[in-house]
C-alpha cells in the first residue's frame, strides 16, 4: 500500500500524464477506491494544485495548465529519454546555446535515480562525436526569435550574412523554420525577392517592424529548403526517374540532396544539383540502381561514357 504522500505524487503525475481521466480510470491505475481518489484529489487542491472536474458518467479530472507548475514527474525511461535530448542540445549545439540545456542537465542528473544515471554514463562512455565545426552555430536565442517572428504574423527587418560573408538588410514575412538533421532553415517571403530560405545560423538580427502581413497560398517550407539546400549552390541539375516508390527513394537519395516528386505509386523523380555533368554522372553511378536520367542530355551522355569506362575495366573483352 502506498503512503500518503507517494500516492499524491502518483495521481498528479497521471493527471499530468493526459488532459482527462475518469475518477474510475484514476482507482484502477492506483489501485485504491473511488472514495480515495476524491479525497486525494480534494489534497491536491489544498496544495495549490488547480484540478478541474466534470460531473457526470463521462466526466473526469484534469490538470488546469497555467495555473501553478506542478513537480515534474518522470518514470526511468522518461527520465533518460530527457536527459540524453539535453545532452545533445548542450553539446551538439542544435539550439546555438549551449549553457542552458547544460545548465539544465547537470540539474537533472543530481536527482535522476541511480539505475538512470547509471544507463546515461554508459551511453557517455559508449559516444564519440565528430568535433562541430565553430561555423554553423547559433547565436543563443535565435531559434525563439524566429518562431516568435513565424507566430506573430508580423514583417520584420532581417540582418543576414550570406555564404560569402555580405552583410545584407531585407524586409521578409516569417512564415516556418525547417531542421534538416544538420542545420536549421527560416523560410519567409523576401518582400523583393519573393519566397526564400535563410540558414538560421547566418541571421545577426530579427527587428519587428509592426506591420502586420497574411500569408496566402504559401509553399511547402521542407520542399522549399529541400529543394535550395540541393540545387541552390549548383551551377547544374539534373532530372532522373529512380524506379522505386517515394519513400525507398527518400532513403536512397536523401531530401537535403535531391527534391523528390512521385512518379505514381512505384516510381519518383528527382532533381539533383552537381558541380558539372560528370560530376553528377559519378554521384548517380554510385548510388548502384537502375534509373533513367530525363535532363540535361549533358549528364545522361556523361552516364553513359562512366559506365562504359567501368565496364572496361572490369571486363576488357566486353564490347561497349
Amino acid at each position: 500500500m502506498l503512503s500518503a504522500s507517494a500516492r499524491l505524487l502518483r495521481l498528479l503525475s497521471l493527471l499530468a500524464a493526459r488532459p482527462s481521466w475518469t475518477c474510475g480510470e484514476l482507482a484502477e491505475r492506483m489501485g485504491v477506491t473511488d472514495r480515495t481518489v476524491r479525497r486525494d484529489v480534494a489534497k491536491l487542491r489544498e496544495l495549490g494544485y488547480s484540478v478541474d472536474s466534470e460531473a457526470g458518467p463521462w466526466g473526469g479530472y484534469r490538470l488546469r495548465a497555467g495555473s501553478r507548475v506542478p513537480p515534474l514527474i518522470l518514470d526511468d525511461e522518461e527520465a533518460l529519454a530527457v536527459a540524453v535530448g539535453l545532452r545533445e542540445a548542450a553539446f551538439g549545439g542544435v539550439l546555438g546555446g549551449d549553457q542552458a540545456a547544460l545548465s539544465a542537465l547537470l540539474k537533472l542528473r543530481q536527482v535522476l535515480p541511480a539505475g538512470v544515471a547509471e544507463r546515461l554514463g554508459e551511453w557517455d562512455e559508449a559516444l564519440v562525436r565528430l568535433p562541430w565545426p565553430e561555423e554553423g552555430r547559433l547565436r543563443p536565442g535565435m531559434l525563439l526569435e524566429l518562431a516568435a517572428a513565424c507566430r506573430r504574423g508580423e514583417r520584420v527587418r532581417l540582418s543576414y550574412c550570406d555564404g560569402q560573408g555580405r552583410s545584407t538588410v531585407r524586409d521578409v514575412d516569417p512564415y516556418r523554420l525547417v531542421h534538416t538533421g544538420r542545420r536549421w532553415y527560416f523560410v519567409a517571403r523576401d518582400v523583393v525577392r519573393g519566397w526564400r530560405t535563410f540558414r538560421a545560423d547566418r541571421v545577426e538580427h530579427v527587428n519587428p517592424t509592426g506591420q502586420q502581413v497574411e500569408i496566402t497560398d504559401p509553399p511547402d517550407a521542407a520542399q522549399l529548403v529541400s529543394h535550395n539546400t540541393a540545387n541552390g549552390p549548383y551551377p547544374l541539375s539534373a532530372r532522373i526517374r529512380l524506379p522505386l516508390p517515394l519513400r525507398e527513394a527518400h532513403r536512397l537519395i536523401p531530401p537535403t540532396i535531391g527534391t523528390h516528386h512521385a512518379d505514381g505509386p512505384e516510381a519518383t523523380v528527382v532533381e539533383i544539383g552537381g558541380p558539372d555533368a560528370d560530376g553528377l554522372a559519378r554521384y548517380l553511378l554510385g548510388l548502384a540502381t537502375p534509373l533513367q536520367v530525363l535532363s540535361p542530355d549533358a549528364v545522361r551522355e556523361a552516364l553513359i561514357h562512366r559506365t562504359r569506362e567501368l565496364l572496361r575495366s572490369v571486363a576488357p573483352n566486353t564490347p561497349t
